[in-house]
C-alpha cells in the first residue's frame, strides 16, 4: 500500500497504490483528513494502481465525500478506477454520487 499526495492549485491529487482493507484504511483516512484539515475540500483519488478496495476503505471514501460536500462546497472525485473496483462501488451505490473520470488529468481539470 502506498499513498502519495500532490498539492495542486485547485485540488489535492491523492495517488493510491496497492490494497486498501481494514488494516490500511486508517492510513487513507489520515491522508484525506490531513488535506481537509489544511482547508482543501477538492480531492481527486487516482485509483489506477489500486488492487483491492474493501469495505473499510469504502467507509473512508464516504466519510471524505460527506465532509468535503458539507464544508467549503468541495467534492471527492475518482480517476482511473479499475473495472472490478468500479463494479463494487456501483453495487454499494457510490458511483452515482461520486464523479469518476478516465484519468487523473481529466479529473483534476474538472475542478
Amino acid at each position: 500500500m502506498k499513498i502519495e499526495t500532490t498539492h495542486l492549485k485547485r485540488c489535492d491529487l491523492v495517488a493510491l497504490e496497492g490494497r486498501f482493507d481494514s488494516n490500511t484504511a486508517p492510513d487513507l483516512e489520515k491522508v484525506l483528513r490531513d488535506s481537509m484539515d489544511e482547508g482543501v475540500y477538492q480531492i481527486v483519488l487516482d485509483m489506477e494502481s489500486v488492487e483491492f478496495f474493501g469495505s473499510a476503505a469504502i467507509r473512508v471514501l464516504i466519510m471524505a465525500y460527506k465532509e468535503c460536500r458539507a464544508r467549503g462546497r468541495g467534492d471527492v472525485r475518482l480517476a482511473a478506477v479499475p473495472d472490478r473496483i468500479a463494479q463494487v462501488l456501483d453495487l454499494v451505490g457510490i458511483l452515482p454520487l461520486i464523479e469518476t473520470f478516465p484519468d487523473k488529468t481529466t479529473a483534476v481539470g474538472s475542478y
